[in-house]
Order: structure tokens, then sequence, then C-alpha cells
């Protein structure tokens, strides 16, 4: 079996999502290098931090927080480049899985009962193949023990890219774009909302006025990576 395993690595080698080395037996991913130079937010123990703050005043948030600081030609947004339009879904599923780790321990975020990604649109899923939120999402499951739902939250509207818009550009293309399904279901519960990357939190907080029709609702935010910084 060892030797099916080398044979199979020289054919299709493991390569670190970050630096582009392959990857040692025991590495998953990112290599332990570009894992230990992540640029960590440590939000999580700060519930008055950036993220959370984004959030005042404009839409009912419990608590938020992102695991990496964004910038433009870092690692980050290698990896995240990497994730989205390269197919390395176990970039998510592992960062999730990483940052779960350490919310898992946060009360603030380990009461949630249910882990909701942000959607795609169907015609964007299909075009990619899945939801590069939802890996992060399995991701953080797996280490946290809280169950994904992606019935709850639906993109009902197709919208252009939000990278180049202006703050309120963003705002406009993301307008009532997200339905709710089931809300009564969902009464008084505990959601843990999650993206990539949050900017100006205009999908984000799409997302949140429409799960507001939920009653006595609770949302928190957990995303990959903040580019307010």
């Amino acid at each position: 079996m060892k030797y099916l395993t080398d044979f199979i690595s020289l054919i299709f080698p493991r390569i670190c999502a970050g630096c582009g080395n392959s990857l040692w037996k025991n590495e998953e991913a990112l290599c332990h290098f570009c894992e230990y130079h992540l640029p960590k937010t440590n939000f999580h123990v700060d519930p008055e931090n950036p993220v959370t703050r984004l959030f005042w005043g404009r839409v009912p948030v419990e608590t938020g927080a992102a695991f990496l600081y964004f910038n433009k030609g870092s690692n980050v947004q290698r990896l995240v480049h990497q994730l989205k339009y390269k197919g390395r879904k176990d970039v998510g599923i592992y960062l999730g899985a990483r940052y779960g780790q350490w919310l898992k321990h946060a009360p603030r975020f380990n009461s949630a009962d249910a882990i909701i990604p942000v959607p795609l649109h169907r015609k964007k899923y299909m075009q990619r193949g899945y939801n590069q939120s939802e890996q992060f999402a399995i991701g953080l499951a797996g280490s946290m023990n809280i169950p994904v739902c992606t019935h709850l939250l639906t993109r009902i509207k197709a919208t252009e890219t939000q990278t180049r818009k202006s703050r309120f550009n963003r705002y406009q293309n993301v307008k009532e774009i997200f339905s709710v399904n089931s809300p009564p279901e969902w009464k008084g519960k505990h959601l843990l909302l999650v993206d990539d990357v949050i900017t100006t939190g205009a999908t984000l907080e799409s997302c949140i006025q429409a799960l507001t029709i939920i009653e006595d609702v609770k949302i928190s935010i957990a995303c990959i990576a903040t580019a307010m910084i």
C-alpha cells in the first residue's frame, strides 16, 4: 500500500495551495511553513472586533469574526483564489477545520445550532461545481460538531462580481437577493453565517436581512478572511 501511495504521489503530486511546493505525508492543503505564517486575526476573543462593529446599527448580529487578514498579493489571497477558481475545495475545508478548533472553545460561537454558508446562485454553482463558503462550513462543522444547513437560505438572483464595485454599488448589487425557506422551524435558533472574504459586509448584510424574518433568531458571522483592515 505504501508503494502504491508513493506511486500515485508521483503521478498526482499533492501541492501546497500557498507556496506551490509538494506536501509531506502529514500535511494537508498547506505546508507547515505556510500555515505557520498565516496572518491570524484572533477576532474570536474580542467581542468588539472590527467584523462585529461593521454591522452595528445596520443589522442585528450577535458576534462576528474572521480567521485571517486579507491583503492583495498575499498568501491569503492566493489561498482564496485556489479555493474559488482552481477547484481546491480542500483549502476551504482545511481552513474551516483549523478555525473551528478555535471557535469550539469560544462561547459566543460554539452555542450555534447550525452553520449556514452564504449560498451561490444555481447558475454560478453549476459553473463552479461547488460553493466555496460551503467548503469552509464543512470544515467548521467537523471541528465544532455543529451541523451545516444548505437549504435554509437561497440566492434567488444572479449578481455580478463584487470585486471592483464601490461600497454603494456593492449594496445595490446584493439588495434583496436572498430568500428563507421554512422559517418557523428555526424560531429562536442561533445561526452561524459563514462566507469566504468580508470587505464592506454588503452580501452578509443582505443575508441577515432575509434571515431576520425568523422569529427570535440569533445570527453570528465567521469568515475565512477580512479585507477591512
